[in-house]
């Protein structure tokens, strides 16, 4: 039994914050009541029932449900932080190769542990965005109507004037060298580990009597893995000229933060786990990885 949940509010937000904030069980809970309204047919050797409340009221799906050509595309959650990782192989070593070479694609490190940074999360927008708009450009009603789409705008930044002689310095102007990056995201779920608000703590959240200390557990990988609300695709827009100049040696600065643009749609951690496979890096033995860094389902 599902207790504490309220699903008359949760679902009234604008986003899926609140939702995502609920426990793993109540994730599970939800998707299976939505599969018994939507399922047609009640197979035998399934546990799900078919609810056929949904399938037998017109006007119940005339509230629930809305043509997408009169949807309005956001993001699904408000974004309060994003990393970046440098997570595949294939795409790191490329690029890589496009500015240390072939022989130092990789970096020592990469083999041993996750590479990333923070992004910027007021720069993430929803991709191919489109909604009616009046000409004033509020969504919605008007009688003059058109398309507007996400407007991704070409960064400016210093650009060397010749790579192979970092002396000559830079120029300023606008990026000549965008790039896309077909990448995958995850939305990070669950209870807030965030240590409660008390008057008598001190700046490190603790207040001093120990009953806090839960709150700065570290997590398993199996634990981890469970925070894991869903994945939308991602594309990560790059200025490579302007990343190859500024990014030594703290990371990427003005190269990266302008815009990261995500489907408005999230794909629950639920519905893909029964396409689980392997990586295309195979076993973990080259290096082998830290005891916390092994995964009990790889």
């Amino acid at each position: 039994m599902i207790t504490n949940f309220h699903p008359r509010i949760v679902f009234a937000q604008s986003t899926l914050n609140d939702f995502m904030s609920c426990e793993k069980y109540i994730w599970v809970a939800v998707r299976n009541r939505l599969i018994s309204l939507f399922k047609l047919n009640n197979n035998d050797d399934d546990d799900d029932a078919v609810d056929k409340r949904l399938q037998n009221n017109v006007s119940l799906q005339k509230s629930s449900m809305h043509p997408l050509s009169s949807t309005l595309y956001h993001l699904p959650a408000t974004i309060g932080d994003y990393t970046d990782f440098y997570s595949s192989r294939e795409h790191a070593t490329n690029v890589g190769i496009m500015f240390r070479g072939v022989d130092n694609a990789l970096q020592p490190n990469w083999l041993h542990l996750p590479v990333g940074y923070h992004g910027r999360s007021s720069s993430v927008y929803p991709s191919l965005a489109h909604n009616d708009c009046d000409e004033e450009g509020d969504v919605g009603g008007g009688s003059k109507k058109k398309k507007i789409m996400s407007t991704i705008r070409r960064p400016c930044g210093q650009l060397q004037i010749d790579p192979m002689d970092p002396k000559k310095g830079s120029t300023y102007g606008p990026c000549k060298l965008m790039d896309f990056e077909l990448e995958v995201a995850f939305f990070v779920g669950g209870p807030s580990s965030s240590p409660p608000n008390n008057s008598g703590s001190n700046s490190s959240g603790n207040n001093g009597s120990g009953s806090d200390k839960h709150y700065s557990k570290p997590l398993t990988l199996s634990e981890a893995q469970d925070k894991i609300f869903g994945y939308v695709l991602m594309n990560d827009w790059s200025a490579r000229d302007i990343q190859k100049w500024e990014y030594v040696p703290l990371g990427p600065f003005t190269s990266k933060n302008f815009a990261t643009t995500i489907s408005t749609w999230v794909v629950t951690s639920m519905a893909l786990e029964p396409f689980r496979c392997e990586t295309s890096a195979g076993t973990q033995d080259d290096p082998v990885p830290l005891d916390y860094l092994k995964d009990p389902k790889y």
